[in-house]
């Protein structure tokens, strides 16, 4: 995702302004370069878009829409999120997860342990407030044993999924392995955006919302060990 040679690009979103601002000045006195701000949702989503950030750092509670609503409507680029929010429920927590958030933090961590978990989320790792990780964990372990039964049932002879085409049965392969959109690219020679329209037609196709469900049906579907096929 990010690249040495330039620092960690990060949107920030929330609606309270003294908060933000001092979220945004600890993040630039880190060295991290804060490309945008928002206090909506709608906001949120569209400066997201324009920038495609290494992160977005979003608080769940924003007017316009919740932070589980924009992180499905932002599922199909590359940017990873990471939750900040005053709530640590579990209901909370799952949800944005499922929605597709990389890592979940509540707002008393301190300013160090947050600037360390936007890095830490930039590199692809996974941040959560401490006693949240084993809750995520054990949902998603639980959903992942039900969809493989299900998917197992449902998975069709021949072609392991049908809606697709040999390219985009080719991509949702690679993602699977967790290769990033940038290394599918070059696996495959073709452009960063190409993938990223693969990735988007697929997600429609499928009726899926973001990459972590992506992953999940594909998973489920063993395609991460299967040979690429060719148009």
């Amino acid at each position: 995702m990010t690249d040495s040679a330039r620092p960690t690009t990060v949107v920030v979103a929330d609606d309270h302004p003294l908060w933000l601002g001092a979220l945004e000045r600890d993040l630039a006195e880190a060295g991290l370069e804060v490309v945008a701000t928002a206090a909506d949702g709608p906001s949120t989503v569209r400066r997201t878009r324009a920038t495609q950030p290494d992160v977005l750092v979003l608080d769940l509670n924003l007017p316009g829409m919740r932070g589980d609503e924009v992180c499905r409507a932002l599922g199909d680029l590359e940017t990873r999120v990471l939750i900040l929010s005053a709530s640590g429920e579990q209901l909370d927590v799952l949800a944005a997860i499922k929605a597709g958030a990389t890592g979940y933090l509540v707002k008393s961590a301190s300013s160090q342990e947050i600037v360390e978990a936007v890095a830490a989320t930039a590199r692809g790792e996974a941040v959560f407030t401490p006693g949240l990780a084993g809750l995520v964990l054990g949902e998603f372990r639980r959903m992942a044993a039900g969809d493989t039964g299900q998917e197992a049932a449902q998975a069709p002879a021949g072609r392991p999924i049908p809606e697709l085409t040999d390219r985009e049965t080719e991509v949702l392969r690679l993602v699977a392995t967790g290769m990033s959109y940038k290394e599918i690219a070059a696996e495959l020679v073709l452009s960063h955006r190409t993938v990223q329209n693969h990735v988007q037609n697929t997600l429609g196709k499928l009726h899926l919302h973001n990459r972590v469900e992506l992953v999940r049906f594909a998973l489920a579907r063993g395609l991460e060990d299967g040979p690429t096929g060719r148009d």
